[in-house]
């Protein structure tokens, strides 16, 4: 299922760690549609030790998608500098000299070098352990709820296609006793015919016997009340599984296929335009509910 979420840290946040207040840390987790959990990370390197424990986290709360997480950690612009002190500074500067001494082309300390030196690497002195996961744990929540807000949409979608189907099913019903009517007045029409072209020879009870026996045959022959009872039952399932909710995407997926099979059984049956259209209506219909079918956990 489709979804987006993301989350910061910031230095003024009451979970931030004293240590971690000169940074900001990013953090967004994009799914779109998979049959399978598919998990891929772009992290920083001060975060890669991480990945478990985010992994972790995911694989708890997401069963099907591709799932991409992305992470930044960016200096906080309002942070304050460090102060260096006079002997640190002096300190520096005797260690510029004797550099500088061994190695006259040794560039000068820029202001920039010297504040980093004072200030030490805080990156590297983040305790990224306490801070990821509680950060995780928020960002998936907000995930959870934007794919639940897009949960209920495509359930609205397919119980709309859930009614067209059953409309579809409640006009072929009455086209097969029509059609098979037709067909055994044909026959009784053709018997008919060949009985006045024998000039009698065939009794008009075998004829007739004979017309409807071949009108059964053909009656069988295009039957699709058992394809449209069992079409009912399906969507009757789908449905329940709609408004029960939970995980029931692989189950809805088993589903799809056998409405695609009495579709398809449908229009092998058919005997009329108006029946095959109906199938080939019902195949667009599930062709469509198949595909948002893929987005559902």
């Amino acid at each position: 299922m489709t979804g987006y979420a993301s989350a910061q840290l910031a230095p003024d946040s009451p979970d931030a760690q004293p240590a971690a207040s000169p940074l900001r840390l990013g953090l967004e987790i994009r799914t779109v549609n998979s049959r399978f959990l598919d998990l891929t990370f772009r992290l920083p390197e001060e975060l890669r030790a991480q990945e478990p424990a985010l992994r972790t986290l995911l694989t708890a709360h997401l069963k099907r998608g591709k799932v991409e997480v992305r992470a930044a950690i960016e200096q906080d612009a309002s942070a304050s500098l460090p102060q260096p002190s006079a002997a640190l500074l002096q300190r520096l500067g005797m260690v510029q000299e004797q550099v500088q001494a061994w190695l006259p082309g040794a560039k000068a300390l820029t202001v920039a070098d010297a504040l980093r030196l004072a200030g030490g690497n805080t990156t590297a002195q983040t305790d990224w352990a306490s801070i990821v996961p509680p950060l995780a744990e928020e960002t998936i929540a907000a995930l959870l709820d934007a794919r639940a807000r897009e949960g209920k949409r495509l359930a609205r979608m397919l119980l709309d296609r859930i009614a067209q189907l059953r409309d579809l099913a409640a006009q072929a019903a009455p086209l097969v006793p029509q059609l098979v009517e037709q067909q055994r007045q044909r026959f009784l029409e053709r018997w008919q015919e060949a009985m006045g072209l024998t000039e009698g020879h065939i009794p008009p009870e075998a004829a007739q016997d004979r017309a409807l026996t071949e009108a059964t045959a053909f009656a069988i022959r295009i039957d699709v009340a058992e394809e449209i009872n069992r079409l009912g039952a399906h969507l009757e399932e789908i449905e329940r599984l709609l408004k029960k909710g939970g995980e029931i995407g692989k189950r809805l997926d088993f589903l799809i296929q056998e409405l695609h099979r009495e579709a398809n059984t449908l229009g092998s049956k058919s005997a009329t335009l108006e029946l095959t259209r109906i199938s080939v209506d019902m195949k667009v219909l599930i062709e469509q509910m198949r595909e948002q079918v893929q987005n559902i956990e």
